[in-house]
């Protein structure tokens, strides 16, 4: 338990959320099951954008689904992490690929894919998917297979 309090510093303590994108508040801990493949997935059914060019808001569920190896993302630094982008302009394609680019940093995944249910602006949805599977893996060839299939 002591290995895990040196490694998370936000879980228990007053919640601090901070303005503009920061991927610095994201936190890992060590998979207890790296010898399994298992999905880990988490619903944001809350976030929120900003529009650069406008910057009118723009809501969305996103969709993190990962296979983890070594580390985890910490529930509570990413919903920090994901409520920073509350005042950041990126286009929608940018965030998913921002999240998912964070968290390939962080935990360094087996596989990982990122979704963005965005709501219509204009009367037009919007719904990026970036995904990421370990090269040289049979996560690489999962991740083209996913990205091939998708609808």
């Amino acid at each position: 338990m002591s290995d895990l309090k040196e490694q998370l510093h936000l879980l228990g303590r007053k919640t601090e959320y901070k303005q503009d994108y920061a991927p610095e508040v994201l936190e890992a801990f060590d998979n207890k099951h790296p010898e399994n493949d298992y999905w880990v997935r988490f619903n944001c059914p809350e976030f929120t954008s900003l529009c650069p060019i406008t910057g009118q808001p723009d809501f969305a569920e996103i969709r993190i689904s990962y296979i983890p190896d070594i580390k985890m993302v910490e529930s509570k630094s990413l919903k920090i992490y994901l409520f920073s982008f509350r005042n950041h302009g990126a286009f929608h394609e940018d965030c998913v690929n921002i999240i998912m680019k964070d968290l390939i940093k962080l935990m360094n995944p087996k596989y990982i894919e990122v979704t963005g249910f965005f709501t219509p602006r204009g009367g037009i949805s919007i719904y990026p998917y970036a995904n990421y599977g370990r090269p040289g893996t049979c996560y690489e060839a999962m991740a083209k297979q996913r990205l091939m299939n998708r609808e």
